[in-house]
């Protein structure tokens, strides 16, 4: 019996008696050209991914941003499909469909039901597509659905010369471990990209007998110094010191100082951003240099997103 609540074809209609007539009325709704999928399912990415992969001979898979949201990696929203295919003749072409012919060594590996991929092939892939913040954002991303280390992708990339790699390579230098929001990767690009020291990533703060007291999305510690994203609350400022006088104490006592940056301090004024933490980096003893602008290209400053 025919699920119409996953992606099928004409022909699968057909086969299981539903007329054109019907295929045609309210009760589908066309994906692509020759597929359809019941009205009663909300649209969403992955039915078009699914359904795209029903336009290809058997074998060809999910690749470059498609294959990364299906994953489960960070990657900027597009309509387009990414498919890949070994040989120039399994393309198939469609308004809203991506298809790409990929080289004969490319590693593939099933994912969540469908054929995606390998995580490095991948990251090249979005090499092509994204640019380098969006990529290192992806990457950090990357590494966590697959269970990497940072330093995997890296080494990897190191061993092959497909046409993206060397973007890809540049990109997978910036990625780091443990990384939870993409934000935080904006935020340690901004800075990066400015000049300034890397803050370390999600650093743990233990009291005097060993204990976790927080965890900080990035910070300089030692230079006791806290940059926070203002958007989230997770094992960090907000949660762990604002509501406990005694942690909040202790932070106070150690001499942390804690600078938020939200949204807007990203989009809209990243120099502003870049001058408040390079002056605080500055009070606490730290001699730089005035900050470079790299940064500009890559955060022009622009309204944050509603």
């Amino acid at each position: 019996m025919l699920d119409t609540k996953r992606p099928f074809t004409r022909s699968d209609a057909v086969a299981a008696g539903i007329s054109p007539r019907r295929l045609g009325g309210s009760r589908f709704r066309r994906i692509f050209r020759g597929v359809y999928i019941s009205s009663a399912v909300r649209p969403a990415h992955r039915e078009r991914v699914t359904g795209a992969l029903l336009l290809f001979p058997e074998g060809a898979w999910a690749s470059h941003m498609s294959a990364a949201y299906w994953c489960g990696v960070v990657v900027p929203q597009t309509s387009l499909v990414h498919v890949s295919v070994r040989r120039i003749e399994d393309r198939r072409w469609q308004p809203g469909l991506k298809p790409h012919l990929a080289p004969s060594h490319t590693r593939v590996r099933r994912h969540d039901g469908i054929l995606v991929s390998d995580p490095v092939r991948m990251y090249i892939e979005l090499a092509s597509v994204l640019d380098l913040v969006d990529l290192v954002v992806a990457g950090d991303f990357l590494i966590r659905v697959f269970k990497m280390k940072s330093e995997e992708p890296v080494a990897a990339l190191d061993q092959t010369r497909d046409y993206w790699s060397p973007a890809a390579r540049h990109a997978a230098r910036f990625v780091r471990d443990g990384v939870d929001w993409p934000m935080e990767t904006r935020l340690r690009m901004v800075l990066v990209r400015a000049g300034l020291p890397e803050p370390e990533v999600n650093f743990t703060l233990r009291d005097v007998d060993g204990h976790i007291l927080a965890r900080f999305d990035l910070s300089y510690p030692r230079l006791r110094i806290i940059v926070e994203y203002d958007g989230h609350q997770h094992l960090g400022i907000i949660e762990n010191w604002e509501n406990d006088p005694d942690r909040r104490e202790f932070l106070d006592n150690e001499e942390w100082r804690v600078l938020r940056v939200t949204s807007r301090g990203i989009y809209a004024e990243p120099g502003r951003t870049i001058e408040r933490v390079w002056r605080l980096l500055r009070k606490r003893g730290l001699i730089l240099p005035l900050p470079v602008d790299d940064w500009r290209p890559r955060f022009p400053g622009r309204k944050p997103a509603a």
